[in-house]
């Protein structure tokens, strides 16, 4: 099926005023585009990242407008027509086929190698493994595919590690790739969280993907920094500890890391762009924490710490 693609500037900033004269002319599906919206939005979570990709805020420098579909039928021309005449404003108009929705976004998902061992595959590719170890994602919304810097560093020194029978713990697991790749590479079990409620049912899926044990694969939502529940629950007595997150999370994280690490466990911590990486050595080491490793790909900084 096809459908019309239509946008309308916002007037004055009212974007509910627009969308409810919409909506009363027979709109269902709108999607507001607003770099205010957009800026507040960061301004707002800036805990959960230091960097936001150039592309992503291209797209919305400049924006002030409401996109909405309609099918591509004599219904959904005839609402079209009807919102020229009553709003007096010539729509932008394009042309989408379901299989576009559906199915264009793969195209920007291939198979990635990872370290000498793993290879991260999308759980619809096939690929030939050439002795590497798959670790199959659907990639979504939640952060983790693979392609980041940091989260391949991370992966690598995961695989510098004998996870046999060991217990792995992902502070911040996001779709669950960290816990999956130690899993793939022998841990005994993982146990997670995350403050985005839905990173639960996402690592969970793609955990099954892999054939990965339900009961040794534990994700919950939650956030460990403000809630000392989450910390009881979660316990103690893991031999590797993962946060792949961002500085101003990781920087309050290390007083509490040692309550959750095994006698000579380790802890890899990663989403530090360039320049606060001293001040998160810093964090670490005041904590009682040995920085034994320290990889730095593109402007990302990882370290491996010891107690």
């Amino acid at each position: 099926m096809r459908w019309i693609e239509a946008a309308l500037p916002i007037e004055n900033g009212d974007a509910d005023t627009l969308c409810a004269r919409l909506a009363d002319l027979g709109v269902d599906g709108m999607v507001v585009e607003d770099e205010a919206d957009f800026r507040d939005f960061l301004e707002n979570n800036r805990k959960y990242w230091d960097y936001v990709d150039d592309e992503l805020e291209n797209r919305f420098k400049g924006l002030s407008r409401i996109k909405f579909y309609l099918p591509d039928d004599d219904s959904g021309r005839d609402t079209l027509k009807n919102i020229k005449s009553a709003l007096g404003t010539e729509p932008q108009v394009a042309y989408i086929e379901d299989s576009d929705w559906e199915n264009n976004w793969r195209e920007f998902y291939k198979p990635i190698e990872i370290g000498e061992k793993l290879l991260v595959v999308p759980e619809w590719e096939q690929p030939e493994l050439g002795g590497r170890t798959a670790l199959r994602l659907d990639p979504g919304l939640i952060f983790g595919t693979g392609s980041h810097a940091t989260t391949r560093m991370c992966l690598k020194q995961l695989e510098k590690l004998n996870l046999a029978g060991r217990r792995v713990l992902d502070l911040g697991c996001g779709s669950g790739i960290l816990g999956i790749g130690a899993m793939v590479l022998g841990a005994e079990s993982v146990a997670g969280c995350d403050v985005d409620p839905k990173a639960p049912d996402v690592a969970a899926n793609n955990a099954a993907l892999n054939d990965i044990d339900p009961a040794r694969f534990v994700i919950y939502a939650g956030d460990v920094l403000a809630d000392a529940g989450m910390r009881a629950r979660l316990g103690g007595g893991y031999d590797v500890v993962l946060a792949n997150i961002v500085a101003d999370v990781i920087i309050p994280l290390a007083a509490l890391v040692k309550q959750f690490m095994a006698e000579g466990a380790q802890f890899i911590t990663s989403g530090i762009i360039d320049g606060r990486e001293a001040e998160v050595r810093a964090a670490l080491e005041a904590a009682g924490l040995k920085i034994a490793e320290h990889a730095h790909e593109e402007e990302w900084h990882c370290f491996r710490c010891t107690l």
